[in-house]
């Protein structure tokens, strides 16, 4: 059966305006795009009841200049003793900078700055230079009650960077972001907290040029939001990466970090392990700024050896035969893939027609047993030694046809992770047209996926 070609959507394609509040709601790269396909775009009109008409005028773009009817509350005394640390360009009262650094990427934040609607912003933005900077800062605040609300890169997604009580927005991200010092022998790497996903993994993966190093490393955390988060964000906020089955999460790869508090600074030590009781360390991993101001972290790093990457591609006929199967391979003790993922029948169609696969692709499916609204996608790769990634991936794929699967090679998860990091840009395009898209994530036992499922 032909379908007829939809209209394309008037999509934006260019970047937002310096100091627009779009400027500031705007994921990502502010020159780039990623548009949802023709077929999404059917797929919207059907399910929603929308004409081609409801894409042809965009609303709430958020493309007013930033203007606040708020002055600073700080006194002229406190700005100048703030300057006198870190120096007047590194001090910023302005409408913009206030805005800008109070905002994360919340749905409701977005909603808001699109429609020029401002909630809580701090008094100042200080961008401090080095952790002295930051300690000087906080006596200060301290004696001077003012309130202290660190700032990364601004992907929060949990209203973490709103200043609730004004005072200042700590910026460490501006000048605090480099990584410091690699230790072969332990395996780990002194990094400020600033720096941004991408330049971490790059500087690990340049240890020999950079450090002299005899290995190149990977920070082996990598979530959606790798390129625009910075390594302080993935520990003050519990992160959890695409690859995080084999790596571990933020929490795991944390080794010792250092704070500065209106108490003083510490370093908890390094060790790895202690048998003390509780560990400050531990304590001090996703507390979001609340017991003091992360300005150091020894993270966990591994071998990088791409060239032993395994990638692999399931479709199963049902969900109830993947979750069965993804249940076996956690619980299989052969190893455990790095990046793995399964989608539901509904997730999987929406997949299908986000990149552009064809309807004729659904009666071959189907010879197969995967129905339409039935099958579920999984997608993932297995890392490390190479004898490690060639029996695991034997493993995965013995369980896999087991539970009734057919392989898709690697060529599914080779597309996945050219795009693996663009997907939030598709939500500039959907709120232009007043649709919104958002995740949530939940951590569940297997005997509760079911019910968790069904509810959701």
């Amino acid at each position: 059966m032909k379908t007829s070609k939809t209209t394309k959507p008037l999509w934006s394609e260019s970047a937002p305006t310096a100091g627009t509040f779009r400027s500031i709601a705007k994921y990502g790269d502010p020159r780039a795009f990623k548009h949802p396909s023709e077929s999404w775009v059917r797929m919207m009109m059907q399910e929603f009841d929308m004409t081609e008409a409801d894409f042809r005028q965009r609303r709430d773009e958020g493309l007013a200049r930033v203007v606040l009817d708020r002055p600073s509350r700080l006194s002229a005394d406190q700005l100048d003793a703030l300057a006198a640390i870190v120096g007047d360009k590194n001090v910023a009262v302005d409408d913009y900078s206030r805005t800008k650094y109070a905002s994360g990427k919340t749905a409701e934040e977005i909603l808001e700055l699109r429609s020029g609607v401002v909630r809580e912003v701090a008094d100042a933005v200080v961008h401090p230079r080095d952790k002295r900077d930051v300690q000087k800062i906080v006596a200060l605040c301290d004696a001077e009650r003012i309130a202290v609300t660190p700032y990364g890169a601004g992907s929060s997604v949990n209203f973490g960077c709103r200043p609730y009580a004004g005072g200042i927005s700590l910026a460490l991200g501006t000048h605090m972001n480099a990584l410091l010092e690699i230790n072969e022998t332990n395996q780990v790497a002194r990094v400020q907290p600033g720096m941004m996903g991408p330049a971490y993994e790059t500087a690990l993966q340049q240890a020999p040029e950079r450090f002299g190093c005899k290995r190149r490393y990977t920070c082996g955390h990598f979530p959606q939001s790798f390129e625009y988060s910075t390594v302080g964000g993935w520990i003050v906020t519990l992160g959890s990466g695409q690859a995080s089955t084999y790596y571990g999460d933020a929490y795991d790869l944390v080794f010792s970090q250092e704070y500065v508090t209106p108490a003083g600074s510490f370093r908890t030590i390094e060790a790895p392990a202690t048998a003390t009781g509780p560990r400050i360390n531990d304590i001090m991993k996703g507390s979001e700024g609340s017991f003091g101001i992360l300005v150091e972290a020894t993270m966990k790093v591994f071998r990088h050896m791409p060239e032993n990457r395994a990638r692999f591609g399931f479709m199963y006929p049902t969900w109830e035969a993947a979750v069965d199967a993804s249940r076996e391979i956690m619980q299989g003790e052969f190893g455990r893939p790095a990046v793995y993922r399964i989608s539901d029948p509904e997730e999987t169609d929406r997949g299908l027609k986000l990149y552009g696969v064809p309807g004729f692709a659904d009666p071959v499916m189907a010879r197969f047993g995967l129905e339409s609204m039935r099958r579920c996608l999984c997608l993932g790769t297995v890392e490390g030694d190479r004898d490690y990634t060639r029996m695991v991936s034997r493993k995965v794929k013995e369980v896999a046809k087991r539970h009734g699967a057919v392989s898709l090679g690697g060529y599914a998860t080779k597309k996945w992770e050219r795009t693996r990091y663009t997907e939030p840009y598709m939500r500039e395009d959907l709120n232009d047209f007043g649709i919104l898209i958002d995740t949530l994530e939940a951590g569940v036992t297997w005997d509760n996926l079911h019910r968790l499922h069904q509810g959701v």
